[in-house]
């Protein structure tokens, strides 16, 4: 990976290309991210930036991290996250990423936390289907089977009820269809993990397949 950014989610739209074909969209606002430490293989043993983003008061982070920042000559941020580059001589405590570090066409991966949406059926939760609604079956919503009678078990892995969503998520190979550094919007074709208003991490992809 040789480089990454963090962005807030903003929503979704659409938007028309050149042959006037609707693209769903996510609006991403992506930096500007200060890098407040630059790891290397000599004093850490492995090399990798922290990236700030979202300025805040100095009051509003708890004093390890105060210091952290003061010692690095950075403003406080609120989102703090390390990422491991393979070329870091180039980055400098200090310095600014904006979302033009990405180019339209270049192929991301972007790393978010899920929608929350609590305790869920397994029809929900797993798409599951359901059983008949007449001719006097009691069973609607049910889980069904859940193993063989010789185990007397459930067995590791089966499809339950349970809590849904909350789980971090990355999406590979998401196309960037606009870098707007002035503006510090990204627009990712499709869908991104996460709800509005939520952090997001977009990354150089590293399974870079060839576009449809």
């Amino acid at each position: 990976m040789k480089k990454a950014i963090l962005a807030r989610k903003v929503g979704m739209t659409q938007i028309y290309n050149e042959k006037g074909r609707v693209i769903p969209v996510t609006v991403l606002e992506a930096g500007p991210c200060k890098i407040v430490q630059k790891k290397t293989v000599d004093q850490e043993g492995y090399q990798a930036v922290q990236l700030g983003f979202k300025e805040v008061n100095s009051s509003r982070v708890n004093q390890p991290l105060r210091g952290h920042f003061q010692k690095w000559g950075v403003s406080p941020c609120k989102h703090v996250k390390e990422f491991r580059l393979k070329d870091v001589e180039s980055y400098q405590p200090g310095d600014e990423l904006k979302a033009d570090i990405f180019t339209a066409g270049e192929k991301v991966d972007v790393s978010s936390v899920t929608k929350g949406k609590g305790f869920a059926g397994a029809i929900k939760r797993h798409g599951q289907s359901r059983g008949p609604k007449t001719h006097g079956s009691h069973y609607h919503r049910g889980p069904g089977t859940l193993g063989a009678i010789d185990p007397s078990r459930v067995f590791k892995g089966q499809t339950l009820p349970g809590r849904m969503g909350g789980r971090r998520v990355t999406t590979q190979n998401l196309e960037v269809v606009e870098a707007d550094g002035g503006k510090n919007l990204l627009l990712i074709k499709g869908a991104v993990p996460g709800p509005r208003g939520s952090i997001v991490e977009v990354k150089e992809a590293v399974k870079a397949a060839s576009s449809d």
